[in-house]
């Protein structure tokens, strides 16, 4: 199992990226503002190189935190970052948000059971109901245990729909693997994941996400630019090294994922600001389609 030190991001593990990318400590990710509005509904989500976790509660949350232009309602979600302190800032930035939407209210549903009158359905929590002072004050809230914890459907529901992994999956399974996922994303880590492994390392990742995406599963890429590269290669003499051995270019990225089996249905666009402004690809990994002929008796 890989080790990794937090005070050196030869990984691109920095503390408070989602900030220091938006200038901001909270709001929502521009980067999933461009998916189609149903790419991520009821979907098993792979999130690579979570980081604090913001881009996988965005998208588990049953309701979206003040600002959130929605609530993208993926059935599960799996955050997997290969940096441990990270992963535990993940799972606090997830009781967080538990401790501040407000409580299901199940008063109003009985007494209208007990006049039989059809129960209408539960109003989803309201995101942001209390105050951060709250949690500074009392600390957050526990999270509730289900009646049934193996079961898939009581564990579609926020909070218990998000789950973080430390691993480095370019290389390490884990369990939520076996099922596979609907959709994968990879914010702003192809880099990393090549300056460490190089191009072996970079393809062995892409045929990672193949292996473990569904047929006709999505993969969602946010590939840093090479420009971008001589910054982070100065981190680590071993990144130094790696770097003058890179032959594939970002620009081949999808030429190298056609030829592993994905179609590359667009470029979304171009979310961010200054060295932060980089293309979101959408791929999709193709049905293999069987003919079947009657060859008669």
């Amino acid at each position: 199992m890989t080790s990794v030190s937090s005070g050196v991001p030869t990984h691109g593990n920095y503390h408070n990226y989602h900030g220091y990318r938006y200038h901001r400590p909270g709001g929502h990710d521009s980067r999933l503002a461009l998916l189609p509005h149903d790419l991520l509904t009821d979907a098993r989500v792979l999130d690579v190189g979570c980081n604090e976790g913001w881009v996988s509660c965005e998208i588990g949350a049953s309701e979206p935190p003040r600002l959130l232009a929605q609530s993208w309602g993926a059935r599960r979600v799996v955050g997997v970052d290969i940096d441990d302190a990270l992963v535990r800032m993940a799972w606090r930035r997830r009781r967080t948000l538990w401790s501040h939407q407000a409580p299901f209210s199940e008063s109003s549903s009985a007494s209208r059971i007990k006049r039989k009158r059809t129960p209408l359905p539960p109003k989803p929590p309201v995101a942001d109901y209390f105050p951060a002072s709250c949690q500074h004050m009392f600390g957050p809230l526990p999270i509730p245990h289900t009646d049934t914890p193996h079961s898939d459907t009581a564990n579609h529901k926020f909070p218990h729909n998000i789950t973080f992994r430390r691993a480095d999956w370019v290389n390490e399974c884990i369990p939520e693997d076996e099922a596979g996922y609907d959709v994968i994303i990879a914010f702003s880590v192809s880099k990393w994941i090549h300056l460490n492994g190089g191009d072996a390392g970079l393809r062995r990742f892409f045929e990672r996400v193949h292996a473990t995406l569904v047929p006709g599963g999505a993969f969602v890429l946010e590939a840093q630019p090479r420009d971008s590269y001589t910054k982070a290669r100065k981190l680590h003499p071993t990144l130094q090294e790696n770097a003058q051995t890179l032959r594939l270019q970002p620009e081949g990225f999808e030429t190298v994922l056609c030829s592993m089996g994905f179609r590359h249905v667009q470029m979304l666009g171009e979310p961010g600001e200054g060295r932060f402004r980089r293309p979101v690809d959408l791929y999709i990994k193709q049905v293999d389609v069987l003919l079947y002929y009657n060859t008669g008796d």
